[in-house]
């Protein structure tokens, strides 16, 4: 038997049998349900859905995939309360289609590292395509793992011209997701606004108190008692996005600086990786100005 993995993501307004018309419709589509999460948001009334199902393979001339997303497309158009489905995002992804990835860098290589090794050892549902920094240092790494490395310096005057090598390629390598790993740029709105959704950044904190140059000097003269880092969708407001996922750590007054330092990048590394692989596995649904996470 013929058979293929799906992941189907849904969000809209909240009411009554949603859960039962999407299971009814994949049965009388033959298909298999191994997973399913739900969530109704009483604050914003909308209404998140993530199901992993097998799908048989369609008729003569057509993909499983193909009836499934017109059977869903009707189907949807009643959920949001209006015509062609008005407020309503849903998605359908074949669970072995594997997207693909831009890294961006500066100098700080940790959380590069990290998702290179993580991708070699299969441990990430996603393909690095490319690494992009503002600086040459870490070209060697990308390297070292055959991932294509592209030197885009950027100044002021031309952020604009820099940015427009970027969207060029991500169209070049077909790429669904740009990750941030600790890349020390402000994005321009125009960029963020484009890929709205589809970069996820790694803040060194646990909230955004210690913004801008040497985070963990600042925590270490405020005397901290817990650290962490934020990974979260990018925005045009600085370090303000949906937070995907945070991760901390307990320190006292007996940890330098540079222990901080540290153990803060240990942080950063396991926070955006988890970010990464749940966005990649479409467990991550935007609720305005939030996320909901299906683990």
């Amino acid at each position: 038997m013929n058979e293929r993995e799906y992941v189907l993501t849904l969000s809209c307004p909240d009411s009554r049998g949603i859960v039962a018309a999407v299971a009814n419709l994949l049965a009388d589509h033959g298909c298999n349900i191994t997973e399913s999460q739900q969530y109704g948001d009483h604050f914003t009334g909308r209404f998140f859905l993530r199901t992993q199902f097998v799908a048989e393979a369609g008729p003569a001339g057509a993909t499983a995939e193909d009836t499934l997303r017109g059977a869903f497309s009707a189907l949807a158009h009643g959920f949001g309360g209006g015509p062609g489905g008005a407020f309503v995002e849903w998605d359908l992804q074949a669970r072995d289609v594997r997207p693909r990835m831009l890294v961006m860098v500066s100098r700080f290589g940790h959380c590069l590292n990290d998702l290179l090794y993580r991708q070699r050892s299969g441990l990430l549902d996603i393909d690095i395509a490319a690494v992009v920094s503002n600086h040459p240092d870490l070209g060697f790494l990308a390297d070292s793992y055959g991932v294509d490395f592209h030197h885009l310096p950027v100044t002021p005057e031309t952020k604009g011209e820099q940015e427009a090598r970027v969207l060029e390629l991500v169209d070049r390598y077909d790429v669904d997701l740009v990750v941030l790993a600790r890349y020390m740029q402000v994005l321009s709105e125009r960029l963020c606004t484009k890929m709205s959704g589809r970069i996820i950044n790694i803040h060194h904190s646990f909230l955004p108190s210690f913004k801008g140059a040497r985070p963990y000097h600042q925590a270490h003269a405020r005397g901290v008692k817990l650290i962490g880092a934020t990974a979260h969708y990018v925005t045009a407001d600085l370090d303000e996005g949906p937070i995907i996922e945070q991760e901390v750590s307990r320190v006292d007054h007996t940890h330098s600086p540079e222990q901080l330092t540290a153990i803060g990048r240990d942080l950063e590394s396991v926070a955006l990786a988890r970010a990464v692989n749940w966005h990649a596995q479409r467990r991550v649904l935007l609720n305005g100005d939030k996320t909901v996470v299906f683990g």
